[in-house]
């Protein structure tokens, strides 16, 4: 079986990749009658020559290869026909702005495996970029606390090399006290309480947090189940909340009345409650300044988020009053950081972090027989149709949904 790193090619430019060069030799050496290649890439954060070093033939053409690996969506005119594709194509959600590269999988028999459907039996993803993105996105909000107060200024996250010169700089500062909200359970949220334990800022219970008083910042680590109650009052657990999120209602603002900064780690479901309406960040007893929203559901759960904003300009402002976007320096701006990129700031670690995970996860299923079904349960795309398990794409494909 021939494997293909392949190039990135949508703008904006990703410099991420599938496996890094000290990755893919370990790849070679633990499966020798792999073959691979890499696809030549003047913007991949590993340069060709580093490749070539490692022992891989750098080509142009990509088409004798059986399985091709990328990052991002491959443009339609670059997909080539009767291959096994692996990346993200955020069409799984049914995005219509990528109905057509869907259309165009079918059409051209291509095997698609989308990254975010390789998962466990049980649902869990194997792989993916959310523990950098916890890390660049509690970074970025730091960042935007001393832009906003004038106190400090961070240097952009991608203009360092590695988590380790993140934290660096991250120790340098000097915080005001404050008392910092982190929400989630997965590898968005321990990414970013990585960041919050280098800086050696104290964690404190989810009571301690909403009924003491610090005389230094603080920072708490909630869960589903602290932010939201059942409305029957009863207590269950979290699969409880997974599986009929209809029978909860917020109670977060228990949180935002004694918050400053807030750094959103946490995965959305549909149909779960907001965590805060445009109504709750009206309120007078709303004390968020600071929001580092990493899961970026635009006009979602997250009030503030009105917009995704991008590497280029991270940071805006939002004015609850209005609830229009206004510069970050106004008064009575709420502080926004929605980046929905954010691993491409840190694309050396990303890439060689996503390699291990795909080296460890994928990988062995192509030499015994898929014998954990991984493969079986991600693929999307089989002889020009939907596969059964994504039937429901169906409607999506034929342009009624």
């Amino acid at each position: 079986m021939k494997f293909g790193i392949i190039k990135e090619r949508k703008n904006p430019p990703d410099r991420r990749v599938v496996f890094s060069p000290s990755k893919l030799k370990q790849f070679k050496n633990e499966y020798p009658d792999a073959e691979i290649v890499v696809e030549s890439s003047d913007i991949r954060v590993f340069s060709n020559q580093s490749y070539k070093d490692s022992g891989f033939d750098v080509l142009e053409d990509m088409s004798t290869c059986d399985v091709l690996l990328g990052v991002k969506e491959v443009p339609i005119n670059a997909l080539i026909p009767n291959k096994k594709y692996f990346f993200f194509s955020h069409t799984i959600k049914k995005q219509p702005y990528n109905r057509d590269l869907l259309l165009a999988i079918l059409d051209k028999n291509i095997e698609l495996y989308d990254h975010e459907t390789i998962i466990k039996e049980n649902g869990a993803r194997l792989i993916g970029f959310g523990r950098y993105a916890g890390i660049v996105g509690a970074y970025n909000g730091f960042r935007a606390i001393g832009l906003k107060n004038k106190t400090f200024n961070l240097p952009k996250a991608e203009t360092l090399d590695s988590q380790q010169e993140l934290i660096s700089e991250l120790k340098k500062i000097a915080l005001p006290k404050i008392k910092i909200l982190l929400t989630g359970n997965g590898k968005v949220a321990y990414g970013a309480k990585e960041m919050l334990d280098a800086m050696q800022i104290r964690e404190v219970s989810v009571n301690q947090y909403l009924n003491e008083t610090f005389d230094e910042t603080v920072y708490c680590l909630a869960d589903v189940l602290d932010y939201n109650k059942r409305k029957d009052g009863k207590v269950l657990d979290n699969f409880d909340f997974y599986n009929h999120p209809e029978n909860y209602e917020s109670n977060f603002m228990r949180f935002a009345k004694v918050s400053d900064f807030f750094i959103a780690g946490h995965f959305y479901g549909n149909g779960a409650p907001y965590l805060f309406t445009r109504e709750d960040a009206k309120s007078k007893d709303f004390n968020i300044k600071f929001v580092a929203d990493i899961s970026c559901d635009v006009d979602g759960p997250v009030a503030s988020t009105i917009k995704a904003s991008t590497i280029a300009e991270p940071i805006y402002g939002y004015d609850p009053t209005t609830e229009k976007e206004v510069d970050y320096h106004d008064e009575n701006a709420i502080v926004v950081m929605a980046v929905d990129n954010l691993p491409c700031e840190l694309p050396k670690d990303a890439s060689e972090g996503f390699g291990e995970m795909f080296l460890e996860n994928v990988i062995p299923a192509f030499f015994n027989n898929d014998e954990n079904g991984v493969l079986a349960r991600a693929k999307m795309t089989e002889n020009g149709k939907l596969t059964e398990r994504f039937s429901y794409l169906q409607d999506y494909i034929d342009g009624k949904e």
